[in-house]
């Protein structure tokens, strides 16, 4: 789609988590410079530091003092991970369309203007980057991404080539009524598809450039994680109104096939008149019980606990030192 077609009025604020990328933070504000310095409507660079220990904090600070304002700094109290990075970024920005990218050089944002474009003129709420033409290991890197990917979309039903890309455009009014923690920015699509129609979901083909400098933080390697990430979220997207049916029918189950073996020992000890007290399966069925009866308290405690803790807005995934916020006519890159 043409970036030429008229647009609404607008902001943009592009969020940038990063940790341990000190030699990739001037790069990275020259070429986005470079791709928006002639952007028609005004836009700011958020920069995350993710609890760095090789001096990125300090070279984002000599580019805000460098940028007149336009790239802004959020430093993070130590290294929280870059869904909680990411977050701290979207709660400092004050656009109305928020772009989220990594901070490796690998995303170009030559791809935001033409994004932005489609996101608005298509009245979308997210338009997620897929790198066809990925720059990665093939074995470390893409065919991990490939199962990934396959498995998210059958799990959630939102059909994304690449989840894993960060490069993506939401509409900052539909991405403010989620929030991310875990290894949460993996799942940003099926997240918001709780908040929004999935229609209003596309993809984009994006650039995706070799890493030049440093080494990746915040790989796919942390596949545990993401599994039990993706069954949180298989959960709440299917049963977050009626979590008993979840937990329920797996502890009845259990339940069932443990009161099943007592109730078969029980006719093997009064009708046969046979000794059970040594027998593996009386402890099995006592287990089975026991799981059951845990599978319908317990679980259902915890996760309806656990989202009502992050849902109330009283908590937060992350912790940030406390900067200045700049005035609502400030510290913005403005049309040349």
């Amino acid at each position: 789609m043409s970036t030429t077609a008229p647009l609404p009025d607008h902001s943009l604020s592009i969020v940038v988590p990063m940790h341990n990328e000190m030699e990739n933070v001037a790069p990275l504000v020259k070429r986005v410079e470079e791709c928006l310095g002639d952007y028609p409507w005004p836009w700011e660079l958020i920069l995350v530091d993710d609890g760095s220990t090789d001096g990125t904090r300090e070279a984002i600070e000599l580019a805000v003092k460098q940028s007149n304002g336009f790239v802004r700094l959020v430093e993070l109290a130590r290294n929280f991970k870059q869904t909680a990075a990411m977050q701290a970024g979207i709660d400092a920005a004050r656009a109305d369309v928020i772009v989220t990218m990594d901070g490796d050089l690998q995303n170009d944002p030559v791809d935001i203007p033409r994004m932005v474009a489609r996101l608005l003129n298509e009245e979308l709420d997210l338009v997620a980057g897929w790198r066809k033409d990925r720059k990665d290991n093939m074995v470390m890197r893409k065919i991990p991404s490939q199962i990934a990917n396959a498995l998210i979309a059958r799990m959630t039903g939102i059909a994304l080539k690449d989840n894993g890309c960060s490069l993506k455009v939401f509409r900052a009014s539909t991405l403010k009524r989620v929030r991310l923690y875990g290894e949460m920015h993996r799942f940003i699509p099926a997240w918001l598809s709780t908040v929004t129609s999935s229609k209003r979901i596309a993809q984009e083909v994006v650039t995706h450039h070799p890493r030049i400098h440093g080494v990746s933080k915040y790989g796919i390697s942390r596949t545990f994680r993401v599994l039990l990430d993706l069954f949180f979220v298989y959960f709440f997207m299917r049963y977050r109104a009626r979590p008993g049916h979840f937990f329920g029918g797996i502890g009845l189950s259990l339940l069932g096939a443990g009161s099943f073996i007592l109730t078969y020992l029980s006719f093997v000890k009064f009708y046969l008149g046979e000794d059970i007290g040594t027998r593996p399966l009386l402890f099995g069925g006592f287990f089975l019980v026991i799981a059951g009866v845990q599978m319908l308290t317990t679980g259902i405690l915890a996760e309806v606990l656990v989202r009502v803790l992050f849902e109330s807005g009283n908590s937060k995934s992350y912790l940030a030192r406390e900067t200045p916020m700049p005035a609502a006519n400030e510290g913005w890159h403005l049309p040349r």
